[in-house]
């Protein structure tokens, strides 16, 4: 389909998801991947997870046609901070308010609290819409608004490419994601690992399962309030210990599984029919995404088995083609889970701090590229001629 022209697009801000229909949002989002989906996002809002408690303060984008369809929208958000992003920016923020600027608001087009890879922009297939328009849509606004920038956070690789040609700074970040090489099973999976690595790996799992749990995978449906009450004291141990700020409610794990249903995947481990540890996921597409895990107790391997292998035996009895286990964590490569970019995309209104990031990003790209070349070394897989 031919591009439209840009000047018969109308784009509007709203403070809430609830303003932009399901349908028309979704018809946007494509079903691949659950953490741009209407459901989600009004998850995220009518629990308070987003809003003036926390500073994410929505501001999703929508672009309509001449006939008032929506051809194009944006999770977007005002912040007055840049806590939950997972992209970290405090320096740029220190610089421009050091030279006498003010960083914050700043708006941010990401899926709050989830640093999972899928699309920003979110344009309806049959719109002809180009990711300049919306690009250039967004930085109006920001000017309109007199904010200092727009960060847009894990989005797709061509999204990058498609924003860095519109004048965006391009940054790359990285994760670790297992990847499904056509596995029947687990131990398919163990036998594409070098001896060594095989059998660590079979120790813990055997370590993990020797003391006395019993292991559970239920689906959204299948979960009751209980099951959410006792993963809502998991996650809120998990933030008090690691980061000290809770931004989900415990009802937004109730409206998660009400939403979502089947997508919600929630990997349980119980002691005497009590839940002691629960790992959250998501399921997309062709992937599955880990999100938040917690623990009441110390169990040797339990993270690594709720959170990384049952996530792979998930995985491979579905068909998925990958798993994303959250942000960060060099263990987890001789667990399979190897080295990923990540995309984000920056634009920003002051003159000297553009060219100052800018020059930043180069340094930091080519030694983003560097580290993942040396840790993709680390590969528990076995090489070319090796014997397994």
């Amino acid at each position: 389909m031919a591009k439209r022209d840009a000047a018969a697009l109308t784009l509007t801000l709203h403070p809430a998801i609830a303003e932009i229909e399901a349908e028309a949002w979704d018809a946007c989002a494509g079903g691949g991947n659950p953490f741009v989906s209407h459901a989600f996002l009004s998850a995220v809002e009518d629990s308070g997870s987003a809003g003036s408690r926390t500073g994410w303060l929505p501001q999703h984008a929508v672009l309509r046609d001449a006939d008032g369809r929506v051809v194009a929208a944006v999770p977007m958000y005002a912040k007055s901070h840049s806590y939950g992003e997972y992209v970290f920016d405090h320096g740029w923020a220190n610089a421009l308010e050091r030279a006498g600027g003010q960083y914050y608001p700043k708006l941010q087009v990401a899926s709050p609290f989830s640093p999972v890879p899928g699309p920003r922009l979110l344009i309806r297939p049959d719109s002809g819409v180009p990711a300049s328009a919306l690009a250039g849509a967004l930085e109006q606004a920001c000017r309109e608004l007199k904010l200092s920038s727009v960060h847009i956070t894990f989005c797709t690789e061509g999204e990058w490419d498609a924003l860095g040609e519109a004048g965006w700074l391009q940054r790359l970040g990285m994760q670790f994601h297992w990847h499904n090489a056509g596995y029947a099973s687990f131990d398919d999976f163990l036998g594409a690992l070098s001896s060594r690595k095989r059998k660590g790996l079979r120790r813990e799992r055997r370590d993990a399962n020797a003391a006395g749990l019993e292991f559970v995978t239920l689906r959204g449906p299948e979960t009751t309030r209980a099951h959410w009450d006792a993963f809502y004291g998991f996650y809120t141990s998990t933030v008090d210990r690691k980061w000290g700020s809770a931004y989900l409610t415990r009802r937004f794990f109730h409206l998660l599984a009400e939403r979502l249903g089947d997508r919600v995947v929630l990997m349980l481990a119980m002691q005497n029919g009590t839940p002691v540890a629960g790992a959250l996921n998501l399921m997309g597409e062709d992937t599955l995404y880990g999100r938040n895990w917690g623990c009441a107790g110390d169990f040797p391997f339990l993270h690594f088995e709720l959170c990384y292998y049952r996530a792979i035996d998930f995985a491979i009895e579905h068909g998925l083609a990958r798993v994303e286990a959250g942000a960060q964590g060099e263990h987890k490569i001789q667990r399979g889970y190897l080295p990923k970019a990540t995309y984000s995309a920056h634009w920003i209104a002051h003159g000297g701090l553009r060219r100052a990031v800018a020059d930043f990003l180069v340094e930091e790209r080519a030694e983003r590229i560097q580290s993942m070349a040396a840790l993709a070394e680390f590969s528990p897989y076995r090489r070319d001629g090796e014997e397994g």
